[in-house]
């Protein structure tokens, strides 16, 4: 091996060790720690406003794989994680997450999760950081009734709403934006 083949192999390996080390500075959790990884752009030509409170709905209806936590949950923490990079404050998030249809089952407690898929709920850790930063978890009533749920079999943690629709319906007409996931 000649010494420009040592130079440019000791650059790779110099310039590889550095992208894994940075990677962990890369993704960021600021608020949802553990939850909703996002990339910081503090230079971007937009940015949220500081000053304003953030209101959203998201209507979480898929569920892809509920041996895992669900995806559309994951992205409601990016959300807060997001705004809360930008330096929105948490009390300025007034945020709702409406669960419904094949997503119903992510907000089972985990005595009743786990009797259907044989562990442990992995959203509950999630849905406890999302409520503590002031989200919103509700479930649709209508889904519950609609999976053959008992009500009690919902995470403490989760409010049941009469429906997902009038839900949305009355939260849009508070000036709520729709987020559907």
């Amino acid at each position: 091996m000649n010494y420009s083949s040592i130079v440019a192999l000791l650059s790779l390996v110099f310039i590889y060790h550095n992208v894994i080390a940075d990677d962990n500075n890369f993704w960021q959790t600021p608020a949802i720690e553990g939850f909703g990884k996002m990339h910081p752009l503090p230079q971007s030509s937009y940015q949220p406003s500081k000053n304003e409170t953030h209101k959203a709905i998201f209507w979480l209806t898929k569920a892809k794989e509920l041996k895992q936590v669900n995806l559309a949950l994951e992205s409601v923490a990016r959300a807060v994680n997001l705004y809360a990079s930008a330096g929105v404050p948490l009390g300025q998030l007034k945020f709702v997450a409406i669960i419904s249809g094949p997503a119903t089952a992510t907000v089972l407690d985990n005595v009743h999760y786990k009797k259907q898929y044989g562990i442990d709920n992995p959203n509950l850790p999630m849905i406890k950081k999302l409520t503590e930063a002031g989200v919103e978890i509700l479930v649709c009533g209508q889904a519950v009734a609609g999976n053959h749920y008992q009500y009690d079999w919902i995470d403490p943690q989760v409010k049941i709403a009469l429906s997902g629709i009038t839900t949305i319906i009355d939260l849009q007409q508070q000036g709520y934006a729709l987020v559907p996931l």
